[in-house]
């Protein structure tokens, strides 16, 4: 539970700390650093609440939860504003409603699609050519997804937790102004706030851009797809690409402004680039669009490099942007105060150990500044926030080595560091690689897969006695393997322990414990038989 403390005390405690520690990098911060967040919280603070969290997803919900379990009385908003061409959803957040949960059912269908493909090799006799019900899939992911929303809300309940379906606004330091989808107003106080708003889609800003869709919109889409151009280089962009051609809805290309996935590993992206093009998909790299115009037929004319070319739809995916203009942030600032710090570029929060500049006021997820956006960061994040605010806990977020997938059509698992990024900041000569060219058992008797590579990768750092800094591998389950190595990552593991790990055999994962050939040797990096 709680204790009492005075203002001017959690005060003068809080700012040292704060400012010595706002030139660290974020991701530099881990759990050594086990200095709780202090404020001014007094627990008779006279406020209706301890804590309103802003924001529904899986980071808000889990700091809510987590603070309610421990006493607090606690306050939850969760208000979807519709996207631009009017689709919304209920309790959850992005990963739930419009992101990871819709993405990866929709990718094992287009597996199992590839996996029919297969079965002939396998000895399976089909009779005829499988087609895909967009509409069949659309409705029972949204089935699925509302039994989600209609969950979260029972478990607020019977946690205890007060939800409140309004969009808040902050008027003064201590209150928010909240407004249904009525219009109906309602003010409500508390002593400290997590915001947790999430981000979305950044708008395509061309003439014509109105008629894009977004990943807001294309799992809820009530036609199929059709004939696909999507606009992007990320994740988001070539996830969607990929199961919108493994589902067969017509054919897919990429608009790619400089290069696929520039984030991630290059080695490691050249194989899922590689993979999607066999399956059809068209990438086409150094372009933008210019412009789209809405034809009589109903079709889309994209304007690019000199050309146009007509589309069904037009998928943006270019990027997110944090959910916070009109959360009344100016609200800490208004009386010339410091008030809450965004930084300039991302426009997101610059926090400390989630807190902001204004000690009272938190946040986690995807609005944090240099924080990974990824669901199990924003829950870990939440709650362990909750235990540090309402309990005794004093563990901080780790943002280190967080291992997570990429669900494209060979999907891509990596923890760590890039070879790139590892080489800026060691040196070329303190880096090696071990690299692995392989197929999977699974593809060695199906002509589906003719051609086609996995590849696995450690980067281990030599002057720090051959510490494994960076893990990862294109292949099939790359989520599920990466998972464990991510743990072993945090824990320091070295090359030399890594080769000392007994596969399981015959696996995929199994092939990063046989990683013995150096990129710098020269040697093939291809493997046949076991």
């Amino acid at each position: 539970m709680y204790q009492r403390v005075s203002s001017s005390q959690a005060f003068s405690r809080f700012i040292k700390p704060f400012n010595s520690l706002t030139r660290r990098s974020l991701t530099d911060m881990s759990n050594s650093d086990t200095v709780p967040n202090v404020d001014s919280f007094n627990p008779d603070h006279g406020f209706e609440y301890d804590l309103v969290v802003i924001g529904g997803g899986s980071g808000g919900l889990a700091a809510a939860k987590e603070a309610k379990k421990l006493g607090a009385k606690v306050a939850c908003l969760d208000y979807v504003k519709p996207s631009p061409i009017g689709s919304k959803w209920g309790l959850g957040g992005t990963c739930v409603n419009v992101g990871c949960i819709p993405k990866k059912l929709m990718h094992n269908s287009a597996l199992l699609g590839e996996y029919g493909k297969d079965a002939k090799g396998y000895g399976w006799k089909t009779a005829g050519h499988a087609e895909h019900d967009w509409v069949a899939l659309r409705s029972a992911v949204q089935d699925y997804i509302k039994g989600l929303n209609f969950g979260y809300r029972v478990q607020l309940r019977e946690v205890g937790v007060t939800y409140l379906n309004k969009l808040g606004k902050f008027v003064g330091p201590n209150t928010l102004e909240c407004v249904d989808s009525k219009g109906k107003v309602q003010t409500i106080t508390g002593a400290r706030f997590v915001i947790a708003t999430g981000g979305r889609p950044t708008p395509l800003n061309i003439p014509g851009g109105e008629y894009a869709v977004s990943s807001d919109d294309i799992f809820m889409k009530e036609t199929p797809p059709g004939k696909t151009c999507v606009v992007g280089a990320g994740y988001v962009a070539l996830e969607c690409a990929g199961f919108l051609a493994g589902l067969e809805q017509g054919e897919v290309h990429v608009l790619v402004r400089s290069k696929p996935l520039r984030t991630f590993d290059q080695d490691v992206v050249k194989y899922v680039v590689d993979f999607m093009t066999h399956r059809g998909v068209k990438i086409i790299e150094g372009v933008l669009p210019t412009a789209i115009e809405k034809l009589p037929s109903g079709k889309l004319l994209v304007h690019y490099n000199g050309t146009a070319e007509e589309y069904d739809t037009v998928l943006a995916a270019i990027g997110r942007v944090p959910d916070l203009p009109k959360l009344g942030l100016d609200a800490f600032s208004a009386d010339g105060s410091r008030g809450i710090d965004i930084h300039s570029k991302s426009q997101k929060i610059v926090v400390q150990n989630e807190q902001t500049t204004v000690p009272h006021v938190y946040a986690i997820g995807d609005v944090v500044h240099e924080g990974p956006e990824l669901t199990p960061v924003a829950i870990l994040a939440g709650k362990l926030l909750a235990r540090r605010l309402f309990g005794e806990g004093r563990a901080l977020m780790n943002y280190k080595n967080i291992a997570t997938a990429v669900f494209t059509p060979l999907e891509m698992g990596t923890v760590g560091l890039s070879e790139e990024e590892a080489v800026v900041k060691y040196g070329t000569e303190n880096i090696e690689c071990y690299v692995s060219q392989f197929q999977p058992l699974e593809w060695s008797i199906s002509d589906n897969h003719h051609d086609l590579f996995s590849f696995a990768k450690i980067v281990v750092r030599k002057d720090a006695g051959n510490q494994i800094i960076g893990m990862h591998i294109a292949a099939p389950h790359a989520g599920e393997i990466i998972q464990g190595y991510g743990m072993a990552m945090n824990k320091g593991i070295t090359y030399e322990e890594l080769l000392e790990t007994v596969g399981i055999h015959p696996t995929i994962g199994e092939e990063f414990t046989l990683l013995t050939v150096s990129k710098s040797s020269g040697q093939s990096i291809g493997k046949s038989g076991c």
